[in-house]
């Protein structure tokens, strides 16, 4: 089975340990994005580009607003 990916050979593996612990939530990943998907993935490409990050001299990073006076997602 050449076609299968990890997930798929994985699963066929331990089909043995899914008797006891119940059956695994099997979709592909590899179908067409739903129009609400679609919308989701903008809106939050729009608020990731809000932000940008920081990183201190200790190495340590944050997140801070690029413009501090907008106010839209707090």
């Amino acid at each position: 089975m050449s076609g299968e990916n990890f997930a798929q050979k994985l699963m066929r593996t331990t089909g043995k340990l899914r008797y006891f612990f119940g059956p695994a939530h099997r979709s592909s990943s590899t179908h067409a994005m739903t129009e609400a998907n679609r919308r989701l993935l903008l809106q939050r490409e729009a608020e990731a580009q809000q932000f940008e990050t920081v990183t201190r001299p200790d190495g340590s990073t944050y997140v801070v607003p690029k413009d501090p006076e907008d106010q839209s997602l707090r």
